[in-house]
């Protein structure tokens, strides 16, 4: 308690731009889903009360870890992140895939090919983990969301890297034009995090880590899963 809410109240990051995570609002306003529900419930085991603290993007969210804008965050965890994070295992995850016009004969296997454009949303995980693994693709970074799914579209480029509910339900826009792939080439890894303290000290990080294994262990997680309207969409990490 010390270490994680020193304030008496645990400040909770938490990433807007995930659907599958934050699937609403409250009554009062605040952000409504599983990673809402799971900062209170961390706050609970604490003894303290949670406050939400909103950021519209992830990228956003870490880059207020150096001005100790929150106490734990529910994001998706990645060694670029975790220069500044400390992480807990997964808790639970979601697929990444492409979008591609339906007449394409690409896998997600062969993807990463000299000439092949993919649009994506920058610093998203699965953005990361493609910058990192990607030899010969190119990769054309948008600000959002939807405005990686308009430079795939109307820039024609040969794919649209994203999590696959997200690209399921994108299908909607133009449909017959475009398919989603069977396959992925990651999964995101969504977990806890805390600041990692200047002095080494790990209470914090392993009050997490158990509460993680204790949330899956436990079915707290699908529990939270299927009451959020998210069955299918997440799975409890393995």
């Amino acid at each position: 308690r010390a270490q994680l809410a020193p304030g008496g109240v645990l400040r909770a990051g938490i990433n807007l731009s995930n659907v599958l995570l934050v699937t609403g609002r409250s009554a009062d306003g605040d952000p409504a889903g599983l990673a809402p529900d799971m900062a209170r419930r961390i706050a609970s085991a604490l003894g303290v009360p949670a406050k939400l603290v909103p950021f519209p993007h992830p990228d956003q969210l870490c880059d207020a870890a150096k001005d100790g804008a929150w106490d734990v965050c529910l994001i998706g965890a990645d060694p670029a992140r975790a220069e500044k994070i400390a992480f807990t295992d997964a808790y639970c995850e979601i697929q990444a895939t492409y979008m591609v016009p339906v007449a394409s004969e690409r896998t997600v296997a062969d993807m990463d090919a000299q000439g092949i454009r993919i649009a994506s949303k920058k610093k998203g995980a699965f953005d990361l983990w493609l910058s990192r693994n990607l030899k010969h693709a190119e990769l054309v970074q948008e600000q959002t969301l939807d405005g990686a799914y308009d430079a795939f579209h109307d820039q024609g480029l040969d794919a649209l890297a994203g999590l696959r509910p997200k690209l399921a339900a994108d299908l909607g826009k133009h449909p017959g034009r475009y398919r989603v792939l069977d396959g992925h080439f990651m999964a995101v890894q969504q977990a806890l995090g805390c600041l990692r303290p200047a002095d080494g000290a790990r209470a914090g990080q392993d009050f997490l880590a158990e509460f993680a294994r204790n949330a899956k262990q436990s079915g707290l997680v699908q529990e939270l899963i299927d009451l959020h309207g998210v069955t299918g969409k997440l799975s409890v990490a393995t």
